[in-house]
């Protein structure tokens, strides 16, 4: 069987000094004077889609081996862990897979971390599934969705998911989402040059006046298994300049520090798009991002090697404090800067999966 080699590097965390450990409640920043404000939490790494980008079949084919559910950590566990992140000033956690809505009762983690204080709760899915849990995770607390889209063309949206669900199945779970309050929905399409590039400005035109920001992402070099090559990259401002010639564009202020998404409004008032540009356009200085794997794990960046393992200590007893002092270790000690260091051999590396960590 087969397995995600990423899964297996991750290192014990040792003690941390209590003198060098901000006091509770205090902001941590990391050696580039970055704040962690975004956690993301992956609850699962199971998906029932297979895009090629994401999970290949050639390597996620019916064979693999997908963590068992004890490895995974508990929606106790989970809580636990966010608390103590927003104790130290993180101000969005957002649900992510794998597929998320796969997760049993996913609605009642929503819940659980709806009920602390200051947090936005979002979450990103395939959309699949929304027209069956958009209610239940609405009225559970959850804010708002991202849904993943690569394509209005039916066939081409087919064979980049490569499972067999029509693009009228994520349309119809967008609209579920939107009926139930889960919005401003963010619609993200993974750009590939060659692939799906001839459905840029057919998003944009459908998108246009719906409501929905409709956002472009680089295809990036995540993990070791989506076959990444430079040519295949789109860069965002050939996105813009293809959109604007149909649809005049004007660049936007972000919403907030650290914003990844590059923003911009159509003149005549239809609504706005975005671009998320890691491959052309580092964002590294500004990143506010951290990641908890669904069994455990800690990555201060997507393109990370190496995790750090809190379930550890999570299992064997350790109190809140020591917990803390291991958070404020891990983003204390964090320089990451891939995007900007990024060269064919450093995307050569073996890196933790996209579909293990959620994007």
């Amino acid at each position: 069987m087969k397995v995600i080699p990423i899964q297996q590097a991750a290192s014990s965390l040792a003690p941390a000094d209590p003198a060098l450990v901000p006091a509770p409640g205090a902001a941590l920043l990391d050696r580039r004077a970055r704040s962690v404000r975004d956690l993301r939490i992956s609850v699962t790494d199971r998906c029932n889609f297979r895009c090629v980008y994401c999970m290949p079949r050639e390597v996620f084919g019916d064979d693999y081996a997908f963590l068992p559910r004890r490895q995974l950590l508990s929606f106790e566990e989970i809580l636990r862990v966010a608390r103590l992140f927003v104790a130290r000033g993180v101000r969005k956690i957002r649900i992510t897979g794998g597929e998320p809505l796969l997760r049993k009762d996913v609605d009642r983690l929503i819940g659980m971390l709806a009920a602390l204080d200051g947090v936005e709760i979002t979450l990103t899915t395939n959309g699949v599934l929304l027209p069956k849990l958009a209610r239940r995770l609405k009225d559970a607390g959850l804010h708002r969705v991202t849904v993943s889209l690569d394509a209005l063309d039916d066939a081409l949206f087919r064979r980049m998911n490569d499972a067999d669900y029509p693009v009228e199945k994520v349309l119809e779970g967008i609209e579920a989402a939107r009926a139930v309050g889960l919005g401003p929905i963010k619609v993200n399409m993974v750009v590939k040059r060659g692939t799906n590039d001839t459905d840029i400005e057919p998003m944009a035109a459908h998108f246009r006046n719906s409501g929905h920001i409709l956002r472009f992402i680089e295809f990036m070099d995540v993990g070791a298994s989506n076959g990444w090559k430079m040519d295949e990259v789109l860069p965002s401002r050939e996105v813009i300049e293809r959109i604007d010639r149909l649809f005049p564009l004007e660049p936007i202020d972000p919403n907030y520090e650290g914003e990844v998404a590059e923003r911009w409004r159509y003149k005549d008032g239809a609504g706005e798009v975005g671009v998320i540009s890691s491959v052309t356009q580092a964002f590294c200085s500004s990143c506010t991002r951290i990641r908890l794997s669904t069994e455990g794990q800690l990555y201060t960046c997507l393109f990370a090697q190496q995790g750090h393992d809190l379930r550890a200590l999570l299992r064997e007893g350790a109190d809140d404090t020591r917990i803390d002092a291991a958070i404020a270790q891990v983003w204390q000690g964090r320089e990451d800067r891939y995007s900007e260091l990024r060269t064919a051999e450093t995307a050569a590396l073996r890196k933790i999966e996209m579909s293990y960590i959620g994007g």
